[in-house]
């Protein structure tokens, strides 16, 4: 596995299981800290509708072409369902008991730094349904928010990874108009690997992660974040 002998001009992440540490986390329990709120005296088969729509959200907006979609929209969906309030705070309690498991990798903040200091770009697109603040508040807690220049994530915009219209945004924003000089590092085989590669970027994958596999080649392979470094000067030699 190899890449171009082109120059890199950017290096662009994604989030989690990335930058950030995956941690294996009860879904069901996270959806119960929002049930609390919309039905504090029976939250739990509120937590199980919220749990079923979000499953059910990533499985048809997937399949509807990677469409994107949001917390506030599951929330609602539900609340429609059963009559209840759609109140703020249920957005804010979930939001919370998942703050409680977000880790950055330790190497991300060096990475980022060495990265920026030999005049590469930096970006970050993450598949989400929560809001950009929370991400924001997360990464400039670590860090690790003035070290990535540009910062997509789906809940924003009309498609997930590995669409097409996703990747082109970052590129756009990014302002690198030669995908080949454009790295994307992530966890994902499908949604990161292939999607960066189908609009010519080269890809580096993150394995050890328990993600589904998908049948495409990344340029590079890593297990830790801190290798990474030594794959981009390889290429910009």
């Amino acid at each position: 596995m190899g890449g171009s002998a082109a120059s890199v001009e950017a290096v662009l992440f994604d989030w989690g299981g990335t930058l950030s540490v995956y941690a294996d986390v009860d879904l069901l329990e996270m959806w119960h800290a929002a049930a609390l709120v919309l039905a504090p005296h029976d939250p739990s088969p509120v937590a199980q509708r919220l749990l079923a729509a979000e499953l059910h959200a990533w499985e048809t907006h997937v399949a509807a072409g990677d469409q994107s979609f949001t917390t506030e929209e599951l929330l609602r969906s539900v609340s429609a369902e059963t009559g209840l309030d759609v109140l703020a705070t249920a957005q804010s309690a979930y939001l919370d008991a998942w703050a409680k498991t977000v880790e950055h990798d330790p190497a991300a903040f060096r990475v980022l730094t060495a990265l920026k200091q030999r005049g590469i770009a930096t970006g970050l697109l993450s598949n989400t349904h929560w809001p950009r603040a929370v991400h924001e508040h997360w990464l400039e807690k670590d860090g690790l928010l003035d070290l990535l220049d540009v910062r997509l994530y789906t809940s924003d915009m009309g498609h997930m990874k590995p669409h097409a219209e996703a990747f082109r945004a970052l590129l756009d924003a990014t302002g690198v108009d030669d995908a080949s000089r454009a790295v994307f590092v992530g966890d994902r085989p499908r949604d990161d690997i292939a999607g960066a590669k189908a609009v010519g970027m080269r890809a580096v994958l993150m394995t050890g992660r328990p993600v589904p596999p998908s049948d495409v080649e990344p340029d590079a392979v890593l297990t830790d974040l801190g290798g990474l470094l030594d794959v981009i000067d390889g290429w910009c030699r």
